[in-house]
């Protein structure tokens, strides 16, 4: 008689653990890479929460410098009028519709500054470089000795970030509730391009419902359009947009010539406003060809430009939602030589479902506008 002898299969994949000898204080975290250990950092991302993980550890608090993938959510804006504290304290939705009409709504520009600052993330700045004096322009105060850091003060902390995400915690303009404004707009040492999309209603009522105000939809602009004041506000917002555009831009040049490794660069806001954004080639030219600057405020000069504009008096949407007034306007330099009507850098500007709105609207009629530089 003979006898096979097997392993246990059980036990080979799933062995028994090995008890740890009493004496054995190795800390297997440390086992782990430095590669490695960067990569989830990058996942982490979060300025804040990467302040925490430089407390963890003096190995910690080396990788932390040189974490390519940074997030800066601003917790709120303080103004550059020092008129006094209260006034000084004001958000950046502030800003209406109206004045930007004027041109006055960035006279006065905000910085970005981060409050109240959490002790680890207070720590970011102290832990990870030199302490700055207590004059320093970068630091402000408030009456309750709460510090604040601006985003450049506490970027220049970090040596190799690529992929740069910035997060105001409101859009610039003020909107009232069932309008719709999203832009996105690229720069180089100035703009690039800007799409806007705009309804002067946005709900999701049932399509089959009908205004009062609706045009019959020919596929033209109706004359009331002209007469009811729609053209005007949607040249508001246009104006809006470009200037808050343009401001973030400007407000974003001591980073970029800082930061020389950065690949692209995103400044959005909480509430899904406006996205500018830059790739590493206009990142270049900015460095290299600097930005001329409006004489009227702190914000980029923004040059005479072309433009197209889409619109349809009711746009149903496949989601249900509908877009009332619903306009679509895409703008590039007067100089450039890239098509404004290019549809694969309309249709793919916003997120769902209002990318299938840019869609929908640069299939209608196209109108032409200029615009002079300002």
């Amino acid at each position: 008689m003979s006898y096979l002898l097997r392993s246990d299969p059980v036990s080979r994949i799933h062995p028994e653990p090995q008890p740890l000898e009493e004496d054995d204080d190795t800390d297997h975290f440390d086992l782990l890479p430095d590669s490695l250990l960067l990569l989830i950092f990058d996942k982490v991302s979060d300025v804040k929460d990467l302040g925490r993980c430089s407390l963890v550890s003096r190995r910690f608090h080396s990788l932390v410098p040189f974490v390519e993938n940074v997030l800066v959510r601003v917790d709120c804006v303080i103004s550059d009028d020092d008129s006094s504290d209260e006034d000084r304290r004001f958000s950046l939705n502030t800003a209406s519709i109206s004045d930007a009409a004027t041109g006055a709504s960035f006279s006065a520009l905000f910085r970005l500054v981060f409050a109240p600052i959490f002790k680890p993330f207070q720590a970011l700045g102290q832990f990870l470089g030199p302490r700055r004096s207590s004059s320093s322009s970068d630091d402000e105060i408030d009456h309750n000795g709460v510090t604040h850091h601006s985003p450049t003060q506490v970027l220049k902390n970090f040596a190799e970030i690529r992929f740069l995400r910035i997060e105001l915690p409101t859009g610039e303009l003020g909107i009232e509730d069932g309008i719709l404004l999203k832009w996105r707009a690229d720069f180089g040492s100035t703009l690039d391009n800007c799409i806007i999309l705009g309804a002067s209603d946005y709900s999701n009522l049932d399509p089959s419902s009908s205004s009062p105000d609706d045009d019959v939809d020919n596929g033209n602009i109706p004359e009331s359009f002209y007469t009811n004041g729609g053209l005007k506000l949607r040249v508001v917002w246009t104006i809006s947009s470009l200037i808050a555009a343009s401001a973030r831009h400007y407000l974003l040049q001591p980073i970029i010539t800082e930061h020389k490794t950065l690949d692209r660069l995103v400044l959005s806001d909480a509430d899904g406003q406006g996205v500018l954004s830059m790739n590493r080639e206009q990142l270049e030219e900015l460095r290299v060809t600097p930005l001329s600057a409006s004489s009227a405020s702190k914000r980029t000069l923004v040059p005479a430009l072309n433009m197209r504009l889409w619109y349809a008096p009711v746009l149903d949407l496949p989601d249900g939602t509908v877009l009332r007034g619903a306009t679509l306007v895409a703008i590039r330099p007067s100089e450039s030589k890239k098509e404004v009507c290019d549809a694969s850098w309309l249709a793919d500007a916003f997120e769902e479902p209002f990318g299938t709105a840019a869609r929908m609207l640069i299939k209608r009629r196209t109108y032409c506008l200029e615009m002079n530089s300002f």
